[in-house]
């Protein structure tokens, strides 16, 4: 599908884009109505009736796509020890974020444009985390306001995701929004001072549609080329160092979370700079072609930190076994990225409940196989690496 049929497409007027595309004649009517049983029956779905364009940006990985591939593949080489005769009759699997109460140990990931996958975008996402009791990191590149956000989901668990860019006043003013709109927590992406080369978007000339925008820095910057993801090229600040921590510090009182650490080294800086919190990540793939899996990389991260502040991961989670696997090697939570994507794909907020569900429910029926009962009792003793 061409850009121009893409416009075409997200400006019908009424219910849903969606909707009106899937129950257009030639496309079979029963395919809502299919048997959701996997992360991967979303995935599909997704990429058989999205457009192209929009299916490879949110597909796509840098270079050759080996990091990317290497999240999902890596969790093969993990093996279970389970437990027998455990009683597994009671199951408890809520977790804490920061002291958040959330239902089970899944969170949302910031990622960009959701209106190419839902035109609620972001708001369906905020109301889908609250539905579930989880939360959801928004993306400075979101198609909705912070405010929007706030709004669609009054009372859910939000943290913002920040980019800093070379106008340093444009992030001051999106940490100041997003703490007087609620959010909770301020998640710093650290793996981008410049953008990775995704192959798919370079030859798909990714454009966001003319009515698309990206709402959190409307009026941000100045000129018409927007080339850059929405975004004039070269926008991003590459001289972000440790010492910005102590800036954001300055400007909130938001406790600071850091995303995009995958070495021992950075996050003992993390540490040291006050952050509360770390996020083991490698952007999905789409930044540096070549570094680790983010489930291998999580025990070097865990380790050097020491309870110090608590270690999440992105990347790579397509079943309940997986946040199982991560859990045990140290995760305190985990956050998906694409499978939320497909979800809004699939039916919006509903979809992406959906997802949410039935990764809660393989995460419940794996912790009990495992012969776990609680989030407590998951640790390393319940994993091996296989045997090369």
């Amino acid at each position: 599908m061409t850009l121009e049929a893409l416009e075409d497409r997200m400006t019908v007027q009424g219910s849903n884009f969606c909707s009106m595309l899937f129950f257009s004649p030639g496309f079979p009517e029963p395919l809502l109505a299919m048997a959701m049983v996997c992360l991967s029956d979303f995935e599909a779905y997704a990429k058989k009736y999205l457009p192209k364009i929009a299916w490879d940006f949110f597909a796509a990985g840098a270079d050759d796509c080996s990091t990317r591939d290497e999240n999902i593949l890596a969790y093969k080489r993990i093996h279970f020890r389970p437990r027998m005769l455990r009683d597994v009759s009671l199951m408890d699997i809520r977790t804490t974020l920061l002291g958040t109460e959330i239902s089970f140990p899944v969170g949302i990931a910031p990622t960009g444009f959701h209106q190419l996958a839902w035109p609620d975008g972001e708001k369906s996402t905020a109301r889908a985390a609250k539905a579930m009791n989880t939360c959801y990191i928004a993306s400075t590149y979101s198609t909705c306001t912070l405010e929007e956000i706030s709004a669609a989901a009054p009372g859910g668990l939000h943290w913002f995701q920040l980019y800093i860019h070379r106008d340093r006043a444009v992030a001051q003013r999106l940490v100041q929004r997003a703490e007087a709109s609620g959010f909770q927590g301020l998640v710093l992406t650290a793996d981008l001072p410049y953008t990775g080369k995704r192959r798919d978007d370079v030859r798909n000339g990714f454009r966001l549609p003319p009515h698309m925008k990206l709402k959190n820095l409307e009026g941000a910057f100045e000129g018409d080329d927007h080339s850059e993801y929405g975004l004039p090229p070269n926008s991003l600040d590459p001289s972000v160092s440790w010492d910005d921590i102590y800036w954001l510090r300055s400007l909130t009182r938001l406790p600071i979370i850091i995303k995009g650490i995958l070495t021992k080294e950075d996050a003992e800086l993390a540490v040291r700079h006050g952050v509360k919190a770390i996020v083991v990540s490698n952007h999905g793939g789409r930044q540096l072609d070549g570094v680790p899996a983010t489930i291998d990389a999580l025990v070097e991260v865990v380790e050097a930190v020491q309870g110090r502040a608590e270690v999440y991961l992105d990347g790579g989670i397509r079943k309940g076994s997986d946040v199982l696997k991560a859990l045990a090697l140290g995760a305190k939570c985990v956050f998906i990225g694409r499978p939320a994507l497909w979800g809004l794909a699939y039916k919006g907020e509903e979809g992406l409940q959906d997802v949410l569900r039935i990764l809660q429910d393989e995460f419940r029926l794996s912790m009990a196989l495992a012969g776990c009962a609680s989030i407590s009792e998951i640790g390393r003793h319940l994993v091996q690496f296989a045997k090369l």
